[in-house]
C-alpha cells in the first residue's frame, strides 16, 4: 500500500511539473510573462516539496544524495526569479524519479502470478463434517483432510494408513517419500498421492513453514540496503558544484552566476541517464526470461563475484528421470518401458507421470489399460493387451509375484527402482534419478568467464547424493545436509569475501535468498516463498538464463557509467562557462537539456544488449505472453 501511494505521488508530481512547464511556455509566447512565471512556480513547488521531504528522510538515515543539488538549483532559481529554469529542472528531476518507480512497479506486478502456493486455509473434520477454516484457527489435535495436490498447512502426524509427500520444495529431496500412520509430516510439503488425514501437532505459527517465513523476514530485515550507483557519485559532484557556484558569486558579486551554475549542475545525467540505462537493462533481461526486481538488484548483480547454488531444481531438473532400464530374461528395454508407461497412465503419482513422459519422448505407442487397481504410494496393477502387469516399488511388486529383485547400487546414491512384472514374473526394472541438467557444466564455465571467482553448491540432500550429482563440476565447495538456517549462515559467511548471489527454487532456499546480496529464484516451477524472497526470478526453467542475466546487468551498468562520466564531464564544462558569465540560467537549463538528450540516447543502447549465445526460445516467448 505504501509503495503504491509513493508511485502515485511521483506520477502526480511529474504531471504537475510537466503541465506547469508547458502551460507557462504557452503563456510566455503569448506575451504573458507574469502569468507564465506563476504557472512555472506552481509546477515547481510540488516537486520541491517532495524533494525536501526525501532529503530530510535521507539525512535521517545518514545518507547524502543527489536530491540536495536538485533542491538547491530549484530553490535558487525561484528566489532570484529564474522560474523557467526552475521549471525545467523540476520536470527533469520528477522524470528520473518516475522512471525508477516505474521499473520497480512493473517487477512487483509481475510477481503476483508467482504467489499461488501459499496455503491460507485448511479443511478440518468436525462432528462428522468437513469445514474450511483459516490457518490461525488450527489447534493441536485437530484432524485435517489433505487432498491430492494440497500443501500441508501445519506440522502433524499422518492419521491414515499411508501418505505420499513431495518434499522437494522444503528439503531439496527431488523424489517423493512414503509415510505411514503416525509418521511426522512437515508443513510446506505437498501431497503427491491420494487424500489422507493429518493430526495437527502444532499451531500454524509454530510450524516448519512459518519458521521458514520468519527466517525470510529476519534475513530481509538484516540485509544491508543496496547502494545506488547515482548516490555513490553524488557527494563528490555536490562538492564540485558548490565550490564553483560559491566561487562565481564571491568573485563577481553576481548571484545570478551562481544560479546559472546550479542550473547547469543539476545532475540530470545521474537523475535520468542511470535509471534509463538500468530500466532498459531490466526490460532487456525480461525479454530473455529474467525478471529483476528493480535497478538496485541489477546494479549489484553486475558486481557479484561469489555464487551459491542449490542443487535440486537448479543444477538438476528437480524431477525424476529414467537413467537406465534393466530387463530380465532378454526382455526388450523399450517394451518394458512401454508396458510400464501404459499402465502408469492411470496414475497421478509423480514417478508414474515421469515414466509416461519418458515413453512419449521415445515415441512409444501406449495402449489403454483395463481393470486397473492403484495402491497409493505403492504401485499399479492392470491388464494390457491380454497380459497382467504390475508396476511399482520393488518390494510391492516382489511381494505380489513371489520373486526378489536385486537392488541396484545406484539406489544408495539417491535413485529409486520401479519394478515391472508381467503375468506373475519379474520382467525388469527402471532406475530413476534426478540427474544433472545438461547445460549445468557449460553454465558454470560461462559464469567463470563473466567474472565469478567462487562457486559453491549448498543443498539439503545427503552428502553422497550431492557428491554424485556434482561430480566433475568445477566447484569451489560443496555443502550438504543443510537446513534453511544453515544456508543463511553460509551466505553470511561468504558475504565477508564480497557480494554474494544465491540461486534456489525451494521453500527451504527462501531465507538464504533473502539474506544474499542478490537472491535468484527459479520461478517457473519453484516455490512462491523463494520467488517472493528473491531479487531476481528466472521466469523459464532454463539455468543458462542466469548467465544471460548477469551479462545484461554488467553491460547495462557499464552503459550507465559511460553516460554518467560523459554527462558529468559536459556539465562541469557548462558550470565553468556559467561561472564566467557565458551562460544565463535559462541558457544553462537548455544546455543541460542538450546534455540530457545525449546521455539518454547513449543510455538507451541498453535496449540493444545482445548477450553471447542469448536467443529467445519459444517457451520464453510463451512465458512473456
Amino acid at each position: 500500500m505504501e509503495t503504491s501511494r509513493s508511485d502515485r505521488v511521483k506520477t502526480a508530481v511529474l504531471l504537475l511539473a510537466a503541465a506547469g512547464l508547458i502551460a507557462g511556455l504557452a503563456l510566455y509566447f503569448t506575451n504573458q510573462p507574469i502569468a507564465a512565471g506563476i504557472l512555472w512556480t506552481a509546477g515547481v513547488l510540488p516537486a520541491l516539496a517532495t524533494l525536501v521531504i526525501e532529503i530530510l528522510r535521507s539525512l535521517g538515515r545518514g545518507e547524502v544524495g543527489l536530491d540536495i543539488v536538485a533542491a538547491l538549483s530549484m530553490t535558487a532559481a525561484l528566489v532570484f526569479g529564474e522560474t523557467l529554469a526552475a521549471a525545467v529542472v523540476a520536470v527533469m528531476y520528477a522524470g528520473g524519479s518516475f522512471l525508477e518507480s516505474f521499473a520497480e512497479g512493473r517487477a512487483r506486478r509481475e510477481m503476483h502470478a508467482l504467489l499461488s502456493r501459499v496455503p491460507r486455509s485448511a479443511t478440518r473434520h468436525r462432528n462428522g463434517r468437513l469445514e474450511d477454516i483459516p490457518l490461525d484457527e488450527i489447534a493441536p489435535g485437530d484432524r485435517l483432510l489433505i487432498r491430492q495436490g494440497d500443501m500441508i498447512p501445519v506440522d502433524g502426524l499422518v492419521a491414515s494408513d499411508t501418505a505420499f509427500l513431495d518434499s522437494s520444495a522444503l528439503t531439496g529431496e527431488s523424489l517423493p517419500v512414503r509415510l505411514g500412520r503416525d509418521d511426522e509430516a512437515m508443513s510446506g510439503t505437498t501431497n503427491a498421492g491420494e487424500a489422507f488425514d493429518l493430526t495437527a501437532t502444532r499451531e500454524a505459527r509454530d510450524s516448519t513453514y512459518a519458521g521458514i517465513v520468519r527466517l525470510v523476514e529476519e534475513a530481509q530485515a538484516s540485509k544491508a540496503p543496496m547502494s545506488r550507483l547515482a548516490d555513490r557519485w553524488s557527494l563528490g559532484f555536490l562538492a564540485v558544484t558548490l565550490v564553483i557556484a560559491c566561487s562565481a558569486w564571491w568573485i563577481t558579486g553576481d548571484p545570478i552566476r551562481a544560479v546559472a551554475v546550479l542550473v547547469v549542475a543539476t545532475p540530470c545525467p545521474l537523475i535520468l541517464a542511470v535509471p534509463v540505462a538500468l530500466v532498459a537493462g531490466l526490460s532487456r533481461a525480461a525479454h530473455f526470461g529474467v525478471l529483476i526486481k528493480g535497478a538496485g538488484p541489477l546494479e549489484t548483480m553486475a558486481r557479484i563475484r561469489t555464487l551459491i547454488l542449490d542443487k535440486t531444481g537448479t543444477l538438476t531438473d528437480g524431477r525424476p528421470r529414467i537413467v537406465s532400464i534393466v530387463g530380465r530374461d532378454d526382455n526388450d528395454p523399450d517394451q518394458l518401458l512401454r508396458l510400464a508407461a501404459a499402465l502408469d497412465q492411470a496414475s497421478k503419482h509423480p514417478v508414474a507421470q515421469a515414466v509416461v513422459s519418458a515413453a512419449q519422448e521415445r515415441g512409444l505407442t501406449l495402449p489403454v489399460p483395463t481393470d486397473v487397481a492403484e495402491f497409493p504410494g505403492e504401485g499399479v496393477a492392470g491388464t494390457l493387451e491380454g497380459q497382467y502387469v504390475i508396476v511399482g516399488g520393488s518390494r510391492f511388486v516382489a511381494e505380489r509375484v513371489g520373486q526378489q529383485i536385486r537392488e541396484d547400487p545406484a539406489l544408495d546414491d539417491g535413485a529409486v527402482l520401479v519394478a515391472v512384472a508381467v503375468d506373475g514374473r519379474m520382467a525388469g526394472h527402471l532406475v530413476m534419478s534426478d540427474p544433472l541438467r545438461e547445460d549445468a557444466g557449460a553454465m558454470l564455465h560461462r559464469l567463470r568467464a563473466l567474472g565469478l571467482t567462487r562457486i559453491l553448491v549448498a543443498t539439503g540432500d545427503r552428502a553422497r547424493v550431492a557428491e554424485r550429482v556434482t561430480d566433475g563440476l568445477n566447484l569451489d565447495g560443496l555443502r550438504s545436509d543443510l537446513s534453511p538456517d544453515q544456508k543463511v549462515l553460509l551466505v553470511l559467511t561468504e558475504r565477508k569475501r564480497g557480494p554474494v548471489m544465491m540461486v534456489g527454487d525451494g521453500m527451504n532456499d527462501a531465507p538464504a535468498l533473502a539474506a544474499a546480496d542478490v537472491g535468484v529464484a527459479m520461478g517457473a516451477r519453484g516455490a512462491a516463498a523463494s520467488a517472493e524472497a528473491a531479487d531476481v526470478v528466472l521466469l523459464v526453467d532454463h539455468i543458462d538464463r542466469l548467465g544471460i542475466g548477469i551479462e545484461i546487468a554488467g553491460k547495462a551498468r557499464r552503459i550507465a557509467l559511460e553516460s554518467v562520466i560523459a554527462g558529468i564531464g559536459l556539465s562541469v564544462l557548462g558550470m565553468i562557462a556559467a561561472a564566467f558569465g557565458y551562460l544565463t540560467p535559462v541558457q544553462g537549463a537548455l544546455l543541460q537539456e542538450v546534455i540530457d538528450v545525449a546521455v539518454i540516447l547513449n543510455a538507451l543502447r541498453a535496449l540493444r544488449i545482445a548477450p553471447e549465445g542469448g536467443r529467445v526460445s519459444s517457451d520464453i516467448r510463451t512465458a512473456e505472453a
